[in-house]
């Protein structure tokens, strides 16, 4: 008998291109933006090379950026504009962007200057040289701040742009735009908040998170909230539990430094967990609007269930990586990795089981586990429904029915898959099988990086996809408990909450203590 699979597959995705096809379908990239001066700090390290400047280069070749619009970028080292154009080519090359035609259109709008924020040097240069450009293009004052530097130097950088007027909106926008992290708690949250609200006024601050701009993590609000048979469904009712997975097979690279003071859980769970975790639980707002949708993640951050300090081994497990192999070569354990102290208590697993205290969720279970050099490296939120409330097959099939498991494949795969039971042929028996959509299937234009779409957000001013402060300070506040308990502060402490785990197995074998019945009856956590 042929799979069904293919015919089912071939009908979504012809569905899908029939809708793409339709002249009413329109993508927010069509959208062009404002001019406006984009101010880089940061412009020689290497989140501009890998990320920013080759998304803004995408931007330029799809029409969304201004035809205006220039680039200055900002680093302590002295360079001209020539040596600065030549570099972002040879990162567009590294970064392996194909189409360099365009290239000389936007070269010419590309500039640099030398400031050191610290010293007080070159800023009246860098105003200068802005102001200069937005006589030049006829920009309309509008500027973009985009801080490509270490979370330790955005204080002194919003703080120096506002003493030197920079931040004045008197002529156009003026946008400031913060990579995380957003604090190391609660209380360096507030006081970070402070100290660029002193300058910046909420709706100029834009504090990034990429993984919002994923296009899978945005089809989450789309699949929920744009189909009938999905939202009836999502609830206490029929869910058995959650399950949102964002697993690495890479170690610690290049960022121990970092790394060391922070940890899966400031590193993973404060920011890109949580933001999951809200698009996963928040209820439907009356409009697609930024206010409207930050509105409902916040609700949902309120809502969460405090962690029982007291008993916190019932609800969290913590991991470091040990020694092991992964796609057959041998890799070093977190503590034989350069800048990794010998006797090192970060954790480079978690496994969090959270409860969201309201009408929706109220016992449903919910596991976040993040960690490094697991088995394999892809992010899912695997939604478990509740089995069958009574199996008139008992006789012929036991009284076991495995139950529905919808999965939301986020990288590298990027793809819904829906399991359900059929009928075997010939005597009664059950088999699970896959309705599964390629969310590639069909599509029409080329993929853009994440980074691609929260630019042009910033230009465009929508902060639908960017961390709002309350939400910042509802997340710290749900985690600074648990990371004032869990910090090891010497060895002794580390064998009492740390798990030792191989590189390349699915983490510390003690998680098995949190799960639930059904979690451990249908799979393990990866």
């Amino acid at each position: 008998m042929p799979d069904p699979q293919p015919s089912i597959a071939s009908a979504l995705v012809s569905t899908l291109q029939d809708h793409a096809a339709s002249p009413r379908s329109q993508c927010q990239l069509d959208r062009a933006s404002p001019p406006c001066v984009v101010v880089v700090f940061g412009a020689t390290g290497d989140l501009t090379s890998r990320k920013l400047f080759p998304s803004l280069y995408d931007l330029h070749c799809l029409g969304s950026l201004d035809p205006r619009a220039c680039i200055v970028g900002v680093g302590r080292s002295p360079m001209d504009h020539q040596t600065f154009r030549h570099r972002m080519r040879e990162a567009l090359e590294q970064a392996g962007v194909e189409q360099l035609d365009p290239w000389e259109e936007l070269a010419p709008r590309l500039f640099y200057c030398a400031v050191d924020v610290d010293g007080g040097e070159g800023l009246d240069a860098l105003r200068s040289l802005c102001q200069e450009l937005d006589d030049t293009w006829n920009i309309g004052g509008n500027r973009l701040y985009y801080l490509a530097v270490p979370p330790t130097a955005y204080e002194t950088i919003a703080t120096a742009l506002g003493q030197a007027g920079m931040s004045d909106e008197a002529q156009g926008f003026a946008r400031i735009v913060i990579e995380k992290p957003f604090g190391s708690d609660l209380a360096t949250a507030r006081a970070l908040d402070a100290a660029i609200h002193r300058h910046f006024a909420e709706h100029q601050v834009f504090r990034i998170d990429h993984y919002l701009a994923k296009e899978t993590v945005q089809n989450i609000m789309v699949l929920r909230f744009a189909n009938a048979i999905f939202e009836p469904l999502w609830n206490r009712r029929y869910i058995d539990h959650v399950r949102i997975t964002a697993a690495e097979s890479l170690g610690v690279e290049h960022r121990a430094a970092f790394y060391e003071h922070a940890g899966v859980l400031r590193d993973m769970f404060q920011n890109h967990m949580m933001q999951l975790l809200s698009l996963c639980a928040m209820e439907p707002p009356s409009q697609f609007e930024a206010e409207l949708v930050r509105d409902e993640k916040t609700k949902v951050y309120r809502a969460l269930r405090p962690f029982p300090v007291e008993r916190l081994d019932e609800h969290l497990v913590l991991g470091q990586y040990g020694a092991g192999m992964i796609d057959g070569r041998k890799v070093p354990a977190y503590v034989d990795e350069p800048g990794v102290a010998p006797d090192s208590a970060t954790p480079t697993y978690a496994c969090m089981k959270v409860f969201i205290d309201n009408w929706r969720w109220q016992g449903v279970p919910f596991y976040l586990v993040s960690g490094k050099r697991l088995r394999k490296k892809h992010t899912e939120i695997t939604v478990k429904f509740k089995e069958v409330p009574y199996s008139m097959f008992r006789k012929v099939l036991g009284e076991h029915i495995s139950a529905n498991t919808l999965i939301l494949s986020i990288q590298p795969r990027e793809e819904v898959i829906l399991t359900f039971q059929t009928k075997l042929p010939g005597p009664m028996c059950l088999r699970t099988v896959r309705m599964e959509f390629d969310y590639n299937a069909g599509l029409q234009r080329a993929k853009v990086d994440a980074y691609v779409k929260v630019l042009q957000d910033v230009l465009l001013g929508d902060q639908t996809l960017f961390w709002r402060q309350d939400s910042v300070e509802l997340c710290w506040g749900f985690l600074t408990p648990i990371l004032q308990e869990c910090d090891c502060p010497d060895k002794a402490d580390k064998s009492d909450r740390l798990y030792l785990y191989r590189a390349g197995s699915d983490g510390p074998q003690e998680v098995r203590h949190i799960l639930s019945p059904a979690t451990m009856q249908h799979g393990t956590m990866l």
